[in-house]
């Protein structure tokens, strides 16, 4: 009669369809997920938890469980109304006449609902199976009522029915008529006529007189709140839920075409009980009235209950909902109720039913939203595990549900819909830092796959251009305890690009009983989370290193996504120390290092690889095209004293782009040297080290035109976009050792350098050069101050004639001896672009 009266015939069918719509759409996700697997104890909470995972589950669980419990402070407060105007004195009468003896004012309506709601506790209380007997006596009430009720349209002759109202003085009356089937009634009752709700004293709008009859279609998750009590919740929810929901559709619409056809505009509007005065049997009206709302009333508390001892079994949010987890010896979450009945009974204290109807409205709204959202990330997330018996949805369905509950709240209250939302995102942030991690699988992670599967897909490699390279990186560890300041260095070199962890570990799987890399998994996984880089992790089973690492060049990544760049820690004599022990995340949060690594190599102790297998690892690279950085002594590299020092020089990154080993093959525009410089650039440009500057080191000689080259160079690093100091070098000093050093053996000229295929090859470089010479340029890099954070330098090819790899590994360990961390560049991609 409320809807009917204030909205008309037209407007109260639009919103029941569209309320049903937006309901129909959720019972066919809330169908679906039912019938994919074995429920519990929790309905829609249990739903949306398992789908979307802890967060979502635990937010929407607690939205849900609010709805629940103002919507049980709803139909307690709704039968309080029914009850006083049944049997309340009238305003203004100092003593009651027959039946009118209950004393109206707020107090005594808030204890009536007191006691209303105790009768609901009790039963509540009981269990389960005394609710199920209550409601199921209850349903057969309201059955009867309703057929008295529609007979009582037909059989009941036109008649005045006498209204009295409160105003400001007293009482005002008013007449109200039930006409009988007139064509004139039905006519007037078609349109709306939105007037002031008597009961509130505030003009009722569209959103408004939905927001209240909406609560009568919130009904839907009564079955499913009941999922851990059912015997088969798989077969009975989907059932019930729809037989449940048409039925009530259809006798909302006969109800309110009967209405209009029969009831003038002020009896509609001005008496929400006068049914009692056309029916044929107005006790029984009453009677139906009651049981009704305090279905709907009892409906609502175990339904909260049963959502809270759900969030409390799954420790969500820890201590705070641990008192409700204790049941009676049948199982009954007593604790549950009773929590469930104090909240209740505080929103009781708002006094009316429909001042509270639009919060209940959109709490229900967000929940129906979140179902379908679980339901569409299930279905779009194309898991071979979801097969719901139910197959009469698709994610048109749960997308159409969606809209219809995001505009449906935002019409019946903008502010509320706001404030609704964010205390949502609030819980949502809250779980996401606060609660333990679960077993229940996130759906997250399945659409992730889903998503990042069909990109990979359509990464071409063969559309890789210049403009868009970027460094992907493969770093080898033997032992993450003595290589945690690399991992981290390497993680700011990798500018947005694959980062993968590389570890070979030397055993035959034919002499095994099973993967010894399955169990290590987990303590990598635990170390890249630790120490926040993003890198994937690769183990791999191999006779050696070095086939192990070329195992790693040829299988790590997926499709366009491959490493282009092999880092390696330095081969020399240094013992390794514990960096890992000492790094900020475990010393700051005073956590253990993670299980699973076994302690470092004795500095006694043989290596797993020899020089001439390490070198033959660079080589191996080389000959796939991959770059190769190898890096010295940067577990020396405190990067957070470097970066944070107060000292008024910013830290420096000395870059040489020379070959220091061939001093008269010096070019700066080669492609090693311009991937050394985009390097150098790449770890400036990570935000760690953007304080930090560039510095480029041109050597010059005597009898040449330094300030030629380096306005050369200076225009080289404009067309690149590179910000560089460039400082001139002197290194006649050094050249004159190298010439004294580089002849062959009849005294002519060492073999000239081979090119193939834009790659400088020195096949015999390391023959050219004495110790004496490499003493030398050692000492020239040294020299340069004040002292960089890091120095990046040129990485010659290793010689054609594998009997040379320990010497070239000598020089090179001369080369960077004393320099402090230091990175050695190859690079045999381009990767600089002055294009557009």
């Amino acid at each position: 009669g409320f809807v009917v009266g204030h909205a008309g015939l037209y407007q109260a069918l639009a919103m029941f369809a569209v309320a049903y719509f937006i309901i129909g759409m959720t019972v066919l996700s809330v169908c679906a997920i039912a019938t994919n697997g074995a429920l519990d104890a929790g309905g829609a909470y249990y739903m949306i938890s398992r789908a979307l995972g802890p967060e979502f589950g635990g937010s929407i669980g607690i939205m849900f469980f609010l709805a629940n419990v103002c919507g049980s402070a709803l139909y307690v407060l709704g039968l309080v109304e029914a009850v006083v105007d049944s049997f309340g004195i009238p305003p203004g009468q100092e003593a009651g006449t027959g039946v009118h003896v209950l004393p109206q004012s707020y107090w005594y309506e808030l204890l009536y609902g007191t006691v209303l709601l105790a009768l609901c506790l009790l039963v509540c209380l009981v269990g389960a199976s005394i609710y199920a007997k209550a409601t199921f006596l209850i349903f057969l009430i309201v059955a009867a009522v309703l057929g008295t009720i529609l007979v009582s349209f037909f059989a009941t002759r036109p008649l005045k029915v006498p209204i009295r109202l409160p105003n400001g003085s007293g009482t005002e009356t008013d007449n109200g008529s039930f006409t009988g089937f007139s064509l004139d009634t039905l006519r007037d009752n078609l349109g709306g006529r939105y007037d002031v709700d008597y009961t509130t004293g505030q003009m009722m709008s569209f959103s408004s007189v939905f927001a209240v009859m909406f609560n009568g279609c919130t009904g839907i998750m009564a079955g499913s709140n009941m999922s851990g009590d059912l015997k088969r919740p798989s077969y009975s929810i989907p059932r019930g839920t729809i037989s449940a929901v048409l039925f009530t559709y259809l006798v909302y619409n006969l109800l309110a075409f009967l209405m209009c056809a029969t009831c003038n505009r002020t009896l509609l509007q001005k008496d929400y009980g006068f049914l009692r005065d056309i029916s044929i049997f107005p006790p029984l009206v009453t009677v139906g009235i009651y049981a009704a709302t305090l279905s709907a009333a009892m409906s609502n508390l175990i339904g909260a209950s049963r959502i809270l001892y759900a969030l409390a079994r799954d420790d969500l949010f820890g201590r705070a909902l641990a008192l409700a987890k204790k049941t009676s010896a049948s199982g009954n979450p007593v604790m549950a109720v009773i929590l469930s009945w104090l909240v209740v009974q505080v929103v009781l204290f708002s006094g009316k039913l429909n001042t509270i109807a639009s919060v209940v409205t959109i709490f229900f709204l967000l929940v129906y939203a979140t179902v379908n959202l679980a339901c569409l990330a299930l279905e779009w997330a194309s898991a071979p595990n979801f097969r719901p018996t139910f197959r009469y949805f698709t994610w048109h369905t749960c997308l159409l549900g969606i809209a219809g509950c995001c505009v449906m709240m935002f019409l019946i209250s903008p502010v509320s819909a706001s404030a609704s939302l964010g205390f949502l995102l609030l819980l949502l942030l809250a779980l996401h830092y606060l609660s333990p991690s679960s077993t229940w699988g996130y759906i997250s992670q399945a659409l992730i796959f889903h998503q990042v599967r069909k990109y990979l897909l359509m990464l071409d490699v063969r559309k890789d251009h210049v403009k868009f390279w970027r460094p992907q990186m493969l770093l080898m560890v033997q032992n993450p305890r003595g290589s945690s300041r690399l991992i981290d260095f390497v993680n700011d070199l990798k500018k947005s690009g694959l980062y993968v962890l590389g570890h070979v570990e030397l055993q035959d799987l034919d002499m095994l009983p099973s993967d010894p890399l399955q169990p290590q998994q987990d303590s990598w996984l635990s170390l890249v989370d630790k120490l926040n880089v993003k890198a994937f992790v690769s183990l791999t089973l191999a006779p050696s290193v070095r086939h192990g690492v070329r195992q790693l060049l040829f299988t790590s990544g997926l499709g366009g996504m491959r490493p282009n760049t092999l880092v390696l820690g330095f081969y020399d004599d240094e013992a390794p120390q514990d960096g890992l022990a000492r790094h900020p995340a475990f010393t700051s949060a005073r956590e253990e290092v993670p299980l699973g690594f076994p302690p470092l190599r004795a500095p006694t102790a043989p290596k797993l690889l020899s020089a001439r297998e390490y070198v033959g690892i660079v080589a191996d690279a080389l000959k796939m095209l991959r770059n190769v950085l190898l890096a010295r002594q940067l577990e020396s590299l405190d990067k957070a004293w470097e970066l944070r020092r107060a000292a008024s020089p910013p830290p420096t990154i000395h870059v040489w782009p020379v070959n220091l080993l061939r001093p008269d093959s010096a070019r700066y525009a080669d492609t090693c040297s311009l991937f050394l410089l985009q390097m150098a650039c790449v770890l400036n440009m990570a935000r760690a080290w953007r304080r930090a500057r560039l510095r480029l080191f041109l050597c010059v000689e005597a009898g040449t035109m330094p300030h030629a080259q380096e306005e050369k160079l200076r225009q080289l690093l404009k067309d690149l976009r590179i910000q560089a100091q460039i400082q001139l070098v002197p290194w006649d000093a050094i050249t004159h050792l190298h010439w004294q050093t580089c002849q062959g053996p009849q005294g002519g000229p060492a073999e000239e350098e081979e090119e193939e295929e834009g790659i400088v090859n020195f096949p015999s470089n390391t023959t050219q050069v004495s110790d004496e010479y490499v003493c030398a340029a050692n000492k020239l890099v040294l020299e340069q101050s004040p002292a960089p954070a890091v120095r990046f330098l040129y990485l010659p090819r290793p010689p054609a004639d594998t009997s040379l790899y320990p010497l070239y590994l000598h020089q090179l360990e001369l080369l960077t001896r004393g320099l402090g961390p230091t990175v050695l560049v190859h690079g045999v991609s381009a990767v600089t672009s002055t294009q557009l």
